[in-house]
């Protein structure tokens, strides 16, 4: 593994942790964009595959993402990149915020741009949904399509917990692939 493509992993992932705010599902939106549509180095099923693996994952989705798509593109050394790059900015923040807490929580034009930026961190949410939903739709499977609608009635409507949402999801996908694998050598 060349020396600059860890430094480009690093500086990406460094780039796109210091300008996001709104946690894991914002940066990876950003991540797919960077290493998937701009760069190549992972295509967008792959990507799609790290982002459920992200999410199933005991973690912070950011750096579970991190993992995987430095272990993807670089093996163990992409890890640490990755990870280097991601948990660097919020670790700088948080220390400047806490040394200066009560400044900053009495502060209203702080508490104005929070508020400001849940727009935006909503907006990339929606984009994020919107993605992976039209990737879900074009592949035409009945079972998918149902198996997201009843994904989201399940947490939006019925206030179900989504660790068990993505266990029972899990567990779907899991039986469907025995299944085919079964049918397969019948």
């Amino acid at each position: 593994m060349s020396g600059k493509k860890l430094l480009q992993l690093f500086f990406n992932m460094l780039y796109i942790s210091a300008f996001t705010f709104g946690g894991g599902f914002v940066i990876i939106t950003l991540m797919k964009q960077k290493f998937a549509d701009e760069l190549g180095w992972i295509d967008e099923q792959e990507m799609l595959d790290l982002t459920a693996l992200s999410q199933a994952s005991p973690g912070a989705i950011a750096v579970n993402a991190a993992i995987l798509v430095g272990w993807r593109t670089a093996g163990a050394a992409g890890i640490t990149a990755a990870v280097a790059g991601t948990i660097l900015p919020p670790l700088g923040l948080l220390s400047v915020i806490s040394f200066f807490y009560a400044s900053f929580i009495s502060n209203p034009y702080v508490v104005l741009a929070l508020k400001g930026m849940q727009a935006g961190v909503a907006a990339v949410i929606f984009d994020v949904v919107w993605s992976l939903g039209q990737n879900v739709w074009e592949e035409k499977s009945i079972a998918s399509i149902l198996l997201m609608a009843i994904a989201f009635i399940a947490a939006f409507f019925c206030h179900i917990n989504v660790i068990y949402i993505i266990l029972a999801t899990a567990s779907f996908g899991i039986i469907r692939e025995i299944f085919r694998r079964k049918k397969g050598e019948a």
